[in-house]
């Protein structure tokens, strides 16, 4: 005890990574997208608007309409989850299409999450319904229409927490 007793007076410092956050800049990370759509700002778009988006930000790791890129798939995998060949994609796995919404403004583009206007995303994930046949190539989504879309798999999850 008595050889460790001098590291102690570091203990309190941490591990001193990063920088402390000003309270402007947690402000602008302080969000939550409900399943039920509380949370989503105003704005809109619709998958012809996404495409053009998707092709310049997205294809590069993900691949033409989801498909084969380097990272995840987010096209396919229809009927899939309940197999031995689950294809975890948006349209096959995911329960809400609210949380296609905020994974997008939380996370993407991987190397410059955060970029993308509300009108962006709200178009990104248009095209990403519209490629898993969700919803049509014209319709607009927003903050009223986004939240009752149904997804394919929804019915498949159970909640563990109950809201009251």
């Amino acid at each position: 005890m008595i050889l460790f007793t001098p590291l102690l007076i570091y203990a309190d410092d941490g591990p001193k990574l990063g920088i402390p956050l000003s309270p402007e800049e947690v402000a602008m990370h302080d969000y939550v997208v409900m399943p039920d759509g509380d949370g989503l700002p105003k704005g809109s778009g619709n998958a012809m608007q996404g495409k053009d988006i998707y092709e310049l930000r997205c294809l590069a790791c993900h691949g033409i309409e989801g498909k084969k890129g380097l990272n995840d798939e987010l096209n396919g995998g229809h009927g899939t989850v309940a197999t031995s060949l689950t294809g975890k994609t948006v349209g096959s796995y995911w329960p809400y299409a609210t949380t296609i919404f905020d994974y997008i403004r939380r996370a993407m583009p991987y190397q410059t999450p955060g970029i993308f206007s509300n009108d962006e995303i709200y178009a990104l994930t248009a095209y990403l319904l519209f490629i898993n046949n969700i919803i049509d190539e014209n319709e607009q989504i927003n903050s009223e229409s986004l939240p009752i879309i149904i997804m394919p798999n929804q019915e498949n999850f159970i909640w563990s927490y109950q809201p009251k």
